[in-house]
């Protein structure tokens, strides 16, 4: 029972809210707000700004319409960022429907829309574009709200975020809001510090609870089981941490097939570990599914260590979360082609799970929004089974296909017409799109450079999809068990709920530029250092400095215990190292004499000659096919092995000269690249080895090593004479003494290893900056001396360029290399510089019919090779060189080609085709205003700008 006072200072307080800004925008919702809501929007009030780090699907983006409230309340103006175009156009109509359109604007690049207004949705580049430019829409900003911040992490686009923090007016109050991560409180503690106080409100709870399961046998298997063996929670209300791994999965034996086969789906009998329906809502009736045999009952196959069945096919996984109410789902399948195929198996299996009046409906939305693909691209854009499939219930969603349709599959989604979609990882970054369930097919995907594993911060944020606030009572996480299953690391991956943040900030050639036209090179330096980037590498700094002093006390301490009362042992201790590396030196010295007797043998081959290898990596027998006597490094012989394969040949190789032993007739070289006649010769060599020893050592009278030059080195005789006479010679606590200075040297190798990393941390931004301010000023965007640098009119125009690479293109407008060029052939130019090849995307290059397009890329290529040369010499790393892979697409289309004609063959995916014309036009519009070629990159803009492209950057 509170006291009196107690009970009215509770009553002030609560008067008190009900009159604020907090009170009065809370009124909007039907529901209260959550804590972490309320302390987020209580800070933003109080005038401090705040970083929100909570689960996906929380609530975070309420924190951010609070600092709209407050922004328009208070008369000022509000940006609100999100890193992808997609989010903003979606976060535009969110504000437009609780404002109305005309309050709210719209800047992604590709569109202009109210600029001036009060609220303004923008993509995270063009706001930091506004702040270098210094622009007039920043006057009266009050808020700026940073949605999915988290994406700081990028390596590509990572750094604008830190731009845009640290060259905010100090005014402005910034709203952060990320995904949970593991040190919110770092990165809040660098806020605070570039931005002044700063709150940092962290919420590791769920909304909506999250079940985790594993599909074994075409049955739902709960992953985690409390004492007694029953389901439990894993994150959100109702959560326990005293929870196993359900026992029914822990000797699961691996499935014979990946899932997506085409081999029958095993149905077992339910047993323990089976989940049941927990409440969910409006479950969907199957219809129209295809027959599944039963498996035979009695005994539960993925208990007792038997066989499993194969993996269940597509089409049953979606009919088994249908049986059991858990759709709408997201089918999470790390590849474009996995996603279509999945479409086309449920398709082919004639699933369908939509109504007669739900397929009317759909039928209407694609007739209106698909209306505008003309008839001639339909075909090659699949729209006929795009059409088939979204009427039936399902879809797919991925980065290739044409933005228009995975905006209507997110329409159809959202409204829960579409009840399962196939899609990539993208999906999860950001678009609001969530599911009742998530499934994962596998827990590895391909990162651009090997197939690695989900990491937990990757599966939490796939599985933060599972769970619709105010449509779901729960939401489920489902894992298909195949090849290699382990259930200890799934849960694993499911308790473990963040990952660290860090930062990608670099020093770019665009961001020099625009540094120093506003600021001297000390201030310029000054604010890198202010990046979250240093801030990290500082604060692992002062861990390295107290290692450091660890390590000077340790070695303090071994030099206390470490006395010889027959003199000094630290110098008899340094003779014996002085000794030790004299003797390094003569073997070195014989060592490289060795390797010039084998380079020299090398350099004595001629080709047919057959040569016995008495040892190292290419022992054996080979023939010679060619001697390039002129390498650096030394020379080296190609040869054919008795196996048949080409080897390259080099003095490391061997380390005992080659023996020339026979000759044999060999065909040219460039024959020997076919591996019928590389066969053929082989076979001829073994035969020409016939009656040898298999041991080619026995071929070779393997000459003498160099001699020993030690025991007449004077130098060597003299520092052995001086260790004999030093009086700690004779000392009979000898090898004690020398053990404690072994120890210390340990210890002093350590230091100075922690002391090499606490330089290359420190500053090492302003390194960086310097590194590239050095070459800036030998191209000639920068002149002056290091403290006083400034822009020159090529720099001014540097500054405006923002591209992956903007110095290669500055190089190729000062050089003139693009003037010559008509609106086609700029257009296909510029996506040289724009375009990064897939994996899987466009095979070969082909080149536009063009002879100027054909002379300005070489050119553009040369002048890329200069800049890569300059690059590596002063230490940077090389802008990559530009990539023809579509050059020949986008001349076509700007000639005018309609899509199908202008892809051609060349498999190039639609949403790709969309996303390179959309950066194509973004670079040709920074051209515009250069009177050489503004005209003509102004028209190739109309000429790329049209069809379904301009449609897609149009609301």
């Amino acid at each position: 029972m509170s006291s009196p006072s107690e009970q009215y200072a509770s009553w002030s307080a609560q008067q008190r809210l009900e009159h604020t800004e907090l009170a009065r925008f809370r009124a909007r919702f039907g529901f209260d707000l959550d804590p972490f809501q309320v302390d987020a929007c209580s800070a933003l009030q109080d005038g401090r700004s705040v970083l929100v780090a909570a689960p996906t699907g929380a609530g975070k983006t309420v924190v951010g319409e609070f600092a709209v409230h407050l922004a328009l309340a208070a008369g000022r103006k509000v940006f609100y960022t999100a890193p992808i175009k997609a989010l903003s156009n979606q976060k535009h109509a969110e504000l437009s429907a609780w404002l109305g359109a005309d309050r709210v604007g719209l800047l992604t690049g590709d569109l202009s829309l109210r600029p001036e207004a009060d609220v303004v949705v923008m993509t995270t580049e063009v706001l930091r574009n506004m702040l270098y430019a210094q622009s007039s829409t920043l006057d009266n900003l009050g808020f700026v709200v940073m949605d999915e911040v988290h994406y700081l992490a990028d390596r590509l686009r990572g750094p604008v975020w830190e731009e845009v923090i640290i060259q905010l007016p100090d005014t402005v109050q910034l709203v952060s809001l990320s995904a949970t991560v593991s040190n919110a409180e770092e990165f809040g503690a660098w806020l605070h510090e570039v931005r002044g106080t700063t709150a940092v409100i962290v919420s590791e709870t769920r909304p909506v609870p999250l079940w985790q399961h594993v599909v074994v046998d075409g049955e739902l298997v709960d992953l985690f089981v409390d004492r007694t063996g029953r389901p439990v929670v894993s994150h959100g209300p109702g959560a326990r941490t005293e929870r196993v791994v359900n026992p029914a999965l822990e000797h699961l034996p691996s499935v014979r097939a990946e899932i997506g086969g085409h081999g029958g789906s095993g149905r077992s009998a339910a047993g323990p570990g089976r989940s049941g329906r927990r409440g969910t809502q409006g479950r969907h009736r199957r219809r129209g599914h295809p027959q599944r045999q039963e498996a035979p009952r009695g005994g539960r196959p993925h208990g007792g260590g038997g066989a499993l069945q194969r993996a269940p096919r597509r089409p049953d996984l979606v009919s088994l979360l249908d049986d059991e109410g858990l759709l709408p789902a997201i089918f999470f399948i790390f590849s474009r082609a996995g996603c279509d195929a999945a479409v086309r198996q449920c398709t082919m299996a004639r699933l369908r799970l939509t109504s007669p009046e739900e397929q009317r409906t759909i039928r209407a939305v694609l007739d209106e929004r698909l209306a505008q693909i003309p008839y001639e691209d339909e075909d090659v854009l699949q729209i006929p089974a795009f059409r088939r499939a979204a009427e039936n219930g399902y879809a797919a969603h991925h980065a290739g296909m044409l933005p228009m349709l995975k905006t209507v599959v997110e329409e159809l989604f959202a409204a829960g017409l579409v009840k399962a979609v196939f899609a990539t990882e993208t999906l999860a970054l950001g678009i609001n799109m969530p599911a009742r369930s998530v499934v994962l097919e596998k827990l590895s995907k391909f990162n651009g450079v090997e197939h690695a594993d989900l990491t937990p911060g990757e599966y939490t944020q796939l599985t933060g999809r599972a769970g619709r606030r105010g449509i779901d009572v729960e939401g489920h996480a489902i894992v298909v068990a195949g090849p290699g299953f382990d259930a200890d690391a799934v849960a694993s991956l499911a308790s473990r709920r963040t990952y660290p943040l860090r930062s990608a900030f670099r020093p770019t050639y665009n961001m020099a530029v625009n540094l120093l036209d506003r600021y001297d090179a000390r201030t310029a330096r000054e604010s890198l250092e202010m990046s979250f980037a240093q801030f990290q590498a500082d604060r692992a700094v002062v861990g390295l400095a107290r290692r450091a002093r660890e390590l000077d006390d340790t070695i303090e301490a071994y030099a206390g215990a470490l006395r010889c009362d027959r003199g000094d042992i630290h110098e008899y201790a340094e003779i014996q190292a002085a000794i030790t590396e004299r003797e390094r030196t003569l073997a070195r010295e014989r060592a490289a004499g060795d390797r010039e007797r084998t380079r020299s043998a090398l350099r004595s081959l001629r080709r047919g000659e057959v040569v016995a290898l008495p040892g190292g990596r290419r022992q054996g027998f080979a023939v010679v096919v060619s001697v390039d006597r002129d390498t650096l490094g030394g020379p080296e012989a190609l040869v054919l092995t008795t196996e048949g394969r080409l080897r390259t040949l080099r003095s490391a190789d061997v380390p005992s000269p080659p023996a020339v032993i026979d000759t044999l007739r060999i065909p040219a070289p460039d024959r020997l690249r076919k591996p019928k006649i590389r066969k053929d010769t082989a076979a001829a060599l073994r035969e020409r080895l016939a009656g040898r020893h298999d041991d080619p050592r026995e071929s070779v009278r393997r000459p003498g090593r160099a001699p020993s030059t030690a025991a007449r080195d004077e130098e060597l005789r003299a520092l052995r004479e001086r260790l004999r006479e030093h009086p700690c010679h004779d000392c009979p606590d000898l090898d004690a003494h020398l053990r404690w200075i072994s120890r210390i040297r340990s210890v002093e190798k350590d230091r100075a290893s922690v002391m090499r990393r606490v330089e290359g941390r420190t500053s090492s931004l302003a390194r960086q900056f310097d590194h590239v301010c050095a070459l800036l000023t030998e191209l000639g965007y920068l002149t002056g001396d290091d403290e006083d640098l400034h822009p020159t009119e090529s720099g001014r125009r540097l500054r405006r360029l923002f591209s992956e690479r903007d110095l290669l293109v500055a190089q190729c407008l000062e050089a003139g290399a693009w003037s010559t060029l008509d609106a086609p052939a700029l257009a296909a130019m510029v996506s040289t510089v724009c375009y990064e090849a897939r994996r899987d995307g466009v095979d070969g290059a082909e080149l536009p019919a063009d002879p100027a397009f054909v002379h300005a890329l070489e050119q553009t290529q040369r002048l890329g090779e200069q800049l890569a040369a300059a690059e590596r010499r002063h230490g940077l790393e090389a802008t990559a060189a530009p990539d023809a892979g579509i050059a020949a697409i986008m001349h076509r289309w700007a000639l005018g080609e309609h899509y199908a004609a202008a892809v051609g063959a060349t498999g190039l995916p639609a949403g790709d085709f969309v996303r390179q014309c959309r950066q194509v036009i973004d670079l040709l519009d920074q051209l515009v205003p250069l009177p050489a070629i503004g005209p003509v990159a102004r028209t190739a803009i109309d000429r790329v700008r049209r069809g379904f492209v301009s449609q897609e950057i149009d609301l």
